[in-house]
């Protein structure tokens, strides 16, 4: 246990080279699109719209399709009336408050990284955004849960309770619902990857 212990204090008191501090900076870059683009995108196919009713969720709003005719949202609140779903409000999302806090966290502690040059502080932030993405994941899926399953008893149509797909294609009452990450999404992947990338480097400098 000793022996472990010592191996890990100096793994994490390796400093970061010049490749790997490069790769943390592209990091940062990588991840500012998530403040622009959805981190979810979700489409409604039915008879009645073959066009699709488009939701995207950002990391701080939610955004519907919009057409001069009808803006997607709103229209896919109406339905969700008739099924006895509460509407989808930006105001019942905690997640909108701590996400975009969060990401920036990320890269202030990257960048905090970059600059003190050690592995123990480039770890901390993988480890954080681990909990961070984990975390995340879970909670749109708990969200998607309980729209779905908290349903109001003298709906106009009855449905069996549902949760919605996190990722792939889903038949609810008439509807096919496709659901896929947005570009915010991979942008927090690729964050991941390239810190990743950098701790490896590091690692391996140290080892030649």
């Amino acid at each position: 246990m000793e022996k472990w212990l010592d191996k890990a204090n100096v793994f994490f008191d390796l400093p970061l080279t010049l490749n790997s501090r490069l790769l943390i900076l592209v990091a940062v870059v990588v991840l500012l699109p998530a403040y622009y683009f959805p981190l979810w995108n979700m489409t409604f196919y039915s008879n009645q719209y073959p066009d699709g009713l488009k939701l995207h969720i950002y990391a701080y709003k939610l955004e519907g399709g919009k057409t001069p005719q009808r803006d997607d949202l709103r229209e896919i609140n109406e339905l969700n009336h008739y099924i006895g779903m509460r509407p989808l409000l930006e105001s019942d999302f905690s997640e909108f408050k701590w996400i975009p806090f969060g990401i920036g966290a990320l890269i202030l502690l990257a960048l905090r990284a970059m600059v003190i040059g050690k592995m123990s502080n480039l770890v901390d932030v993988f480890v954080l955004f681990s909990y961070f993405g984990l975390f995340s994941l879970w909670s749109f899926y708990y969200r998607l849960y309980t729209y779905g399953h908290n349903l109001a008893p003298n709906a106009a149509i009855k449905v069996k309770p549902f949760t919605p797909p996190l990722i792939g294609k889903e038949q609810i009452a008439n509807f096919t619902v496709y659901s896929w990450p947005g570009l915010a999404s991979y942008s927090l992947v690729l964050f991941a990857i390239l810190l990743f990338v950098a701790i490896v480097l590091s690692a391996k400098s140290a080892e030649e």
